[in-house]
């Protein structure tokens, strides 16, 4: 059972989020590095957060730099540059049930990856780290496993 090709290979696409202060830059990030010329990949939130510095020190693990990301909401996306994405890949509830009422006017498909929020982890700096990281580890083989054949293609 074949997806459509759009679905299968997107030219843009968009992460969601609540805030789009953790997940979905993480997930921006990680996506644009993989395919630096590729694809065209922005993040928005179904509220306004502020970057959160546990997500901008995992990143910088990894060796990317999130810190002048400016979280914005799926409005000001809109009204900046527009919502025209190929897919848009939500990773909070609130954020898929937002995505979804676009698909009324956006020629857009969607897909939900449950994403545990790691801001919501008590403990210690370290436990902290611990659950953006794994966090972070879940989003990379995700977007590793769905756009695979996608770099196969276009490399």
């Amino acid at each position: 059972m074949a997806a459509p090709p759009r679905a299968r290979d997107p030219q843009s696409v968009l992460f969601a989020c609540a805030m789009n202060s953790v997940r979905s830059p993480m997930a921006e990030s990680l996506l644009q590095h993989m395919f630096p010329q590729g694809l065209y990949v922005r993040s928005a939130g179904t509220r306004k957060g502020d970057l959160d510095p546990f997500a901008v020190s995992v990143m910088a693990e990894l060796g990317q730099d999130i810190s002048a990301h400016r979280p914005q909401t799926f409005e000001e996306l809109e009204d900046w540059e527009g919502l025209n994405f190929d897919l848009i890949i939500t990773l909070s509830p609130e954020a898929h049930h937002r995505a979804l009422e676009l698909t009324r006017t956006l020629a857009a498909d969607v897909e939900y990856w449950p994403t545990q929020d790691p801001t919501t982890i008590e403990g210690s700096r370290d436990q902290k780290l611990a659950a953006y990281r794994e966090v972070c580890d879940q989003l990379l083989m995700r977007i590793r496993r769905r756009f695979a054949k996608a770099g196969a293609a276009s490399g």
